[in-house]
């Protein structure tokens, strides 16, 4: 079940008018708070953006890809807390954000929804439109909705697995 959603998941940018409903967002944003994080810090918020006004904004700062103010819903994935760097020098929050929008974007296929990441966006404008504190970083963009075309197990075209797999050490 879960590779057959893996499978349908596609980046949409083309949505119909129909609206989101709240309680199916609610649902959709429980499988991103169910997210692993380092420490289990949890140092997200997750902003959803339906106000036409607000997405012709992030339209904007998203360097004005027409389909985020297009999408029923803008989801804004936010750091609030960005100094955690975990031993590996990687800071945490990049990584948390990370698996939690994915898990947003996992349920929303389940359920029919399309969704497509945005890190095409100029971070201060966002911040701005978004009224994100200056110690916060929004991470992500992701649009929201019902796809004009439905969702289908289709073929991806992604490399090998021999060419991405190795044994033992880098090869």
């Amino acid at each position: 079940m879960l590779m057959e959603i893996i499978k349908k998941r596609r980046s949409v940018r083309s949505y119909s008018s129909k609206e989101v409903p709240e309680e199916v967002i609610k649902e959709i944003i429980e499988a991103a708070r169910l997210a692993p994080s380092a420490k289990n810090l949890q140092e997200w918020k997750f902003i959803i953006v339906r106000d036409e006004k607000i997405k012709e904004k992030l339209c904007e700062a998203a360097k004005g890809q027409k389909f985020v103010k297009e999408a029923p819903v803008v989801i804004a994935g936010v750091a609030t807390y960005t100094k955690y760097v975990m031993s590996n020098g990687i800071p945490a929050c990049h990584i948390d954000l990370a698996i939690a929008m994915e898990h947003i974007a996992l349920a929303a296929a389940e359920k029919g929804l399309g969704t497509c990441w945005i890190g095409a966006f100029y971070q201060d404008k966002a911040k701005e439109v978004l009224e994100v504190p200056e110690d916060c970083l929004v991470v992500a963009l992701m649009t929201l909705g019902y796809p004009k075309e439905e969702l289908k197990p289709e073929e991806k075209n992604r490399k090998s697995l021999e060419e991405i797999i190795c044994w033992e050490k880098y090869c």
